[in-house]
């Protein structure tokens, strides 16, 4: 009776993590797609020939004592950016990214991922990158949103991934026990029936 008793407990348990499971991947599928597409993007970024992720380039000295000014540097970069990209998109930068062993100097603007990588001794332009890369980042964590909306401080950001990664560790949980919940109540099963034969053969 107390075996029956622990079975059906089991199987009400298993009923409620599949529920809690199939509801979880149905109402959240599209984010788990697009985390899974862009995580993966992001993992081969750096072998995508350029596509996702845009080369170095190399400048003259890695001496900093050879470089201009970085104000100097920043007055070539928005130059090129207002002469080379919009005349229209903000100039505020994102960062900038000094890359002393190649010689070089990156600014990334925070206005539709342009960057502009300069050689940081004479402020020739090296390169101009669109930043798919910072863009396909911003999709997988949601910070995408923050961006649109134009909040401050990643509100949505932090909600985003404190929900996803919480609904991850969810189905994580309700899908081993998927998996290792039928094989308990097999097992349990085959004891009873062991124990019974036991007792029946006693008689």
């Amino acid at each position: 009776m107390a075996n029956t008793q622990k079975r059906k407990n089991q199987a009400r348990i298993l009923r409620t993590f599949r529920k809690i499971h199939r509801t979880t991947g149905a109402l959240l599928f599209i984010f788990f797609f697009f985390i899974s597409v862009t995580g993966l993007l992001l993992g081969w970024k750096k072998n995508s020939g350029g596509l996702i992720y845009s080369k170095s380039y190399e400048g003259t000295s890695t001496d900093l004592r050879d470089w201009l000014p970085m104000d100097s540097l920043h007055t070539i970069a928005c130059r090129v950016f207002r002469d080379s990209i919009s005349t229209d998109y903000s100039l505020e930068l994102d960062r900038i990214d000094i890359r002393k062993n190649k010689g070089m100097v990156k600014f990334v603007f925070v206005d539709h991922y342009w960057g502009i990588q300069l050689d940081g001794a004479t402020g020739e332009l090296l390169h101009i990158e669109r930043r798919n890369a910072d863009f396909i980042e911003n999709v997988h964590d949601g910070s995408i949103l923050d961006y649109y909306f134009g909040t401050t401080g990643g509100p949505i950001k932090l909600a985003y991934t404190g929900i996803m990664g919480l609904s991850l560790l969810t189905f994580t949980v309700t899908g081993f026990w998927l998996w290792f919940g039928p094989k308990q109540m097999r097992k349990a099963k085959k004891r009873s029936v062991g124990e019974g034969q036991e007792r029946y053969g006693s008689f």
